[in-house]
């Protein structure tokens, strides 16, 4: 059936042809007649990843498997979510070892995306924790993968946008809790300096993440609310059932401007009236505090948002970020939201995004104007050796990906040989050659 179809950003929408096999054989059938395809899973990235002609959802892909409570290993079938996981898994002392901004991402896209927490300069990504995936290839054959098995699969599956073929099943290391709480610090950082600086000095706590105002000049330029966490030790264990706020329809195009907010980052920031604080919140609060949002993303307005996340070496990070939010401000342009993480050691997936430095989420109102401030951004991040994140990317150039991703011939390379480029396309691989 054809339909209009898009990801959280609402950027781009194409038209595109749907399907939404129940089982493996529909599926499977499904690959085998079309000319290409791409998999969907529950839609949250923010770029054109998992956007394409011939479009196959996996969200009727839902059972777990089997689950393995010495272990505490769990194999779910692709079209679970990380919410469907906690919800069952939760109350039973186990929690996701590695977790993104959102709930609502499907298993199968998290492998895709190789997607990252707060924890990863302790934890790594997301696939570091997963021991086996199961993919069906366009020929209609399935195959098994992992670590030991298929390891050029493996390594190509993971972080690999979904240009590998289907995955249908995975198998992961959940992580043993006592508590459904988090014992969380907020440090208040006066600027970006300090910001980093207090970074490293708690780089040893298990999470970390910074709300950074994008706004503030002067002595205060690259203020923060640094936030840490720690599983609690004791407590009940639970799944939050708190109510949801919802935005009913899309906001005015002139609710968000640099005006609004800047005086949103003040009231947001001056709301901490210490320099440390510090008490317990329940994983929903600390993880998923956006999810409580239905809807957030109209706040942006009927033509969406840009995010523009982009990573950077921890000796270049001080001074790109510098340029950026200086480049940022003489386009008269503000980022809604601004989101701050440090990343430790990467893995040899070839696409995956995260390795050694900081990385910053920039969320932008969609204008015309955005785009030619993303490519001098690129020159900027580009300049300092740094990278995007293709799962949050629907513009970026060729060249920048080359000079980014060092690895990134392994991959075209595996496809060719696998003779994956004509079978298994998106408009992510159309626009990036890959």
């Amino acid at each position: 059936m054809k339909r209009f179809l898009t990801t959280w950003s609402r950027y781009p929408l194409i038209e595109s042809e749907v399907e939404e096999p129940s089982s493996l054989v529909e599926a499977r059938e499904y690959c085998q007649r079309k000319s290409h395809f791409i998999a969907y899973g529950c839609g949250r990235s923010y770029g054109d990843a998992p956007l394409g002609n011939f479009v196959l959802k996996t969200r009727r892909f839902r059972f777990f498997h089997h689950f393995d409570p010495q272990t505490g290993e769990l194999t779910a079938e692709a079209g679970v979510t990380l919410e469907e996981i906690i919800k069952h898994f939760l109350p039973r002392g186990w929690f996701l070892p590695v977790t993104p901004g959102t709930k609502f991402v499907s298993l199968g896209g998290a492998v895709a995306a190789d997607v990252h927490g707060k924890n990863h300069h302790v934890d790594g990504s997301f696939c570091n924790w997963v021991t086996g995936i199961w993919l069906l290839l366009p020929d209609g054959k399935e195959i098994f993968c992992s670590p030991e098995e298929n390891t050029d699969w493996f390594r190509m599956t993971c972080g690999g946008m979904g240009l590998t073929g289907l995955i249908t099943k995975v198998r992961l290391r959940l992580r043993p809790v006592q508590s459904s709480f988090i014992e969380e610090t907020i440090i208040k950082c006066p600027n970006l300096e300090e910001s980093l600086s207090i970074f490293e000095e708690y780089s040893s706590s298990p999470y970390s993440v910074a709300w950074l105002d994008c706004t503030a000049r002067g002595k205060s330029f690259g203020r923060s609310l640094l936030m840490l966490g720690l599983h609690a030790a004791e407590g009940e264990l639970f799944v939050s059932d708190k109510k949801t706020l919802s935005f009913p329809v899309d906001a005015p195009s002139f609710l968000l401007n640099p005006y609004t907010i800047k005086l949103f980052n003040d009231i947001y920031y001056s709301r901490i009236k210490r320099e440390i604080v510090q008490q317990r919140v329940t994983y929903e609060d600390f993880f998923y505090p956006l999810d409580k949002i239905n809807h957030w993303n109209r706040l942006y307005g009927k033509n969406g948002f840009l995010q523009y996340q982009f990573l950077i070496p921890k000796t270049e990070a001080q001074k790109a970020i510098r340029e950026i939010l200086f480049t940022i401000k003489e386009y008269d342009e503000a980022p809604f939201l601004a989101v701050l993480k440090l990343l430790g050691k990467g893995n040899d997936f070839p696409l995956s995004f995260p390795r050694e430095g900081y990385t910053l989420a920039l969320d932008f109102k969609l204008t015309p104007r955005v785009f030619s401030l993303f490519r001098i951004l690129d020159e900027i991040v580009h300049y300092y050796g740094g990278r995007i994140y293709l799962a949050k990317d629907a513009r970026l150039s060729r060249k920048y990906l080359e000079s980014s991703y060092q690895n990134l011939e392994q991959f075209i390379r595996f496809r060719k040989e696998k003779d994956l480029l004509s079978r298994v396309r998106s408009q992510l691989s159309d626009r990036l050659s890959l």
